[in-house]
């Protein structure tokens, strides 16, 4: 499928995804009500929905490239973005897009085979005074490749990420949220995947005080494969938001979606929305979405919500499912019977949990790194033990 003939697809006619414009007047300012912002805490958006400058210039961007991939920093006027075929669908978006002054572009060239990642590291140093950015990754026809996106310091963020993965390509591309405590990050990324490429997600959620991001995909032909996992990890007081959309708009195409969370301390909140769209030509399709919460304390909450929208009848598959629940108490009973103090047996679960997802990531040194700040979080908690048993099954 041409990007003319993608652009030409009916708008998406979901409570879910509002028609997209980049007309800032199209976009009213939320009050919460709306089901796209109904969990998110407007309070603490520092009024990046709303009207605050997007100026700030209190950060700075470090590139890792791997031989043969260009990251460059280009003038918004003179880049490519809007290739993706994205258009802002809320307000934050399209204030992002308006304010970026400069778009940073990866590309990996066609044919390429990439062993080593690409890692942007973005690190903040203030606050105060709120900044928007734009990047843009591409992955050439039949190229296979990794680009790694790390968050840290602290930031007052709002930002667009459009993917491009065209015919045959490979392309992994990971975002790492661990910022400091004081962060807000609110983040839109579309991926557009050609014919019989493959395209892996994965958002890693740890730090900042609220984090909130929209990732979608569609199709440019038949045979494309989506997988978005994401592992996140929400303290006392954090707001971890993640709203997921894989639009099937080509008929034998793939998505899998598969994110798991813990949570600890008052407070802590995590929100998980998932929508599948099967429209009427995506006939063949095989998709399935699934969230899975780990309560570890009382004072928590996980908000999680799948959804399914068909349009034909004719797929090979789709389902979903959503889990959210304390520690088994079968499994903690069987590793202290065999003389596993308790709190070293929770911490064992809580690895066990996250294991499957950390084991598919596809890049080792991340995921040590994440294995490690796992192993960081439980051993903060120093109350984890006492809080647990009063949990409600």
């Amino acid at each position: 499928m041409s990007l003319a003939e993608a652009l030409e697809l009916k708008p998406v006619e979901s409570h879910l995804h509002p028609e997209g414009s980049f007309d800032l007047a199209d976009h009213d300012v939320p009050t919460g009500l709306e089901e796209i912002w109904r969990f998110t805490p407007l309070k603490r958006l520092r009024d990046l929905h709303k009207d605050a400058p997007l100026d700030g210039d209190d950060y700075s961007i470090d590139v890792d490239a791997a031989p043969g991939v260009t990251a460059v920093s280009v003038p918004a006027a003179d880049s490519a973005r809007g290739v993706s075929g994205y258009v802002p669908v809320d307000r934050v978006s399209a204030r992002a897009w308006a304010a970026a002054r400069s778009v940073f572009e990866v590309t990996i060239p066609a044919d390429a085979v990439v062993e080593q990642p690409t890692t942007l590291r973005l690190t903040g140093s203030g606050i105060e005074k709120a900044a928007a950015g734009h990047l843009l990754v591409r992955a050439g026809r039949f190229s296979k490749a990794v680009v790694i996106v790390d968050y840290n310091g602290s930031a007052t963020w709002a930002e667009n990420i459009e993917v491009v993965v065209e015919d045959g390509a490979e392309l992994t591309f990971v975002t790492v949220q661990d910022w400091n405590d004081d962060s807000v990050h609110v983040v839109t990324q579309h991926a557009t995947v050609g014919r019989d490429a493959t395209f892996k997600h994965v958002a890693v959620s740890l730090g900042g005080d609220v984090v909130r991001a929209s990732t979608s995909a569609d199709y440019r032909g038949t045979g494309g494969s989506v997988d978005m996992l994401g592992v996140y990890f929400a303290d006392a007081g954090q707001h971890i938001e993640h709203r997921l959309f894989a639009d099937h708009t080509a008929p034998k195409t793939k998505s899998n979606v598969e994110y798991k969370g813990a949570l600890q301390g008052q407070d802590a909140h995590t929100v998980w929305i998932g929508n599948v769209l099967i429209r009427k030509e995506a006939e063949g399709i095989l998709t399935y979405e699934s969230n899975d919460n780990l309560v570890l304390t009382d004072g928590a909450k996980a908000d999680s919500v799948p959804n399914l929208e068909i349009e034909t009848g004719d797929i090979e598959g789709a389902g979903h499912a959503s889990t959210t629940g304390r520690f088994d108490d079968q499994h903690l009973f069987y590793l202290q019977s065999r003389g596993i103090p308790e709190e070293e047996a929770r911490r064992l679960v809580v690895h066990g949990f996250f294991h499957d997802i950390i084991r598919r990531i596809g890049v080792p040194s991340l995921q040590e790194r994440l294995i490690a700040s796992i192993e960081t979080e439980l051993a903060g908690h120093l109350g984890l033990a006492e809080h647990v048993g009063r949990l409600d099954a």
